[in-house]
């Protein structure tokens, strides 16, 4: 089998699985944009958070993993055959299969996910191994020493089919991924970013309640899977309308709401401009 049609036949078979694919170039990195596409001057994908044309129907491989398809079709197409001649891999889109990969780069990595993780489906690299789950969730870097998370709006090497059985992607794993909020930055913002106005206790709802209340908004923030900044702004705006005139909400329930907001990859600067932005829609 020549070198052209080793990962042609590997991207096609796993197309056919539904797994989205893409060629990689040497070291393991997507193809770079056409002249059309270069610097997103094309404005990207319609979507950059899954798999899809961009915007001037470009054909080519480009926006990284966003290119990732399993339509055989553009994969055999003459516009990827000269990415497939000079590719050295294929890389696919874990969270477009509905797959996160626990990338574990060296010994201790290993070690430290078999002693920690759940077991489920392994598959060795050059240094250590992708441990495979079922489900998705936010990709990131350095989660802690030599383990990187891929899964939404992220790419992998496909390095063969592995060993045991894809088990559910665990709490564990999910929670790798939580940023921990930075505590003098939160009170920096609560500060000048007033929880309400009034004082004393709230005239027309409990305590109880109001508790209720922050315990939804921040399962609403966190359990978003898509437009978070929106569902953010929303959530900051439906306790503002119940709460915001009353003096009841006090600096720590906003910094609940600030924390559930950054563990879905918010700043507290976006938390604060939302706030504040919920603050003057409503005329506090």
């Amino acid at each position: 089998m020549s070198k052209t049609s080793y990962p042609l036949h590997t991207a096609l078979s796993l197309a056919a699985s539904g797994v989205p694919v893409l060629p990689l170039r040497r070291g393991k990195v997507p193809f770079g944009n056409c002249r059309a596409c270069a610097d997103n001057t094309c404005g990207g994908r319609p979507n950059m958070k899954s798999p899809g044309p961009c915007r001037c129907r470009c054909p080519g491989v480009c926006h990284a993993w966003a290119a990732a398809t399993t339509d055989p079709a553009v994969i055999t197409s003459p516009t990827w055959a000269g990415a497939w001649r000079r590719a050295g891999c294929v890389g696919y889109h874990p969270g477009g299969a509905e797959l996160t990969v626990v990338d574990l780069d060296d010994a201790d990595a290993v070690a430290w996910a078999r002693a920690a993780l759940p077991v489920t489906r392994t598959v060795p690299t050059t240094r250590g191994e992708h441990w495979i789950y079922r489900g998705t969730m936010t990709s990131r870097n350095a989660v802690r020493p030599g383990v990187d998370i891929k899964s939404a709006m992220a790419y992998a090497r496909y390095l063969g089919p592995g060993t045991g059985a894809v088990a559910d992607l665990p709490d564990a794993v999910r929670a790798l991924a939580v940023k921990e909020p930075s505590p003098v930055r939160l009170a920096a913002y609560a500060a000048v970013v007033p929880a309400g106005a009034g004082g004393g206790e709230c005239p027309h709802r409990t305590p109880a309640f109001l508790e209720r209340g922050i315990a939804m908004a921040e399962q609403r923030i966190t359990g978003a899977s898509s437009a978070v900044h929106a569902t953010v702004y929303r959530t900051f705006l439906a306790v503002l309308s119940l709460h915001g005139r009353c003096g009841c909400l006090t600096d720590a329930h906003v910094a609940r709401l600030f924390t559930a907001a950054q563990s879905k990859g918010e700043t507290a600067r976006h938390c604060a401009d939302a706030w504040t932005n919920a603050r003057t829609t409503l005329g506090l």
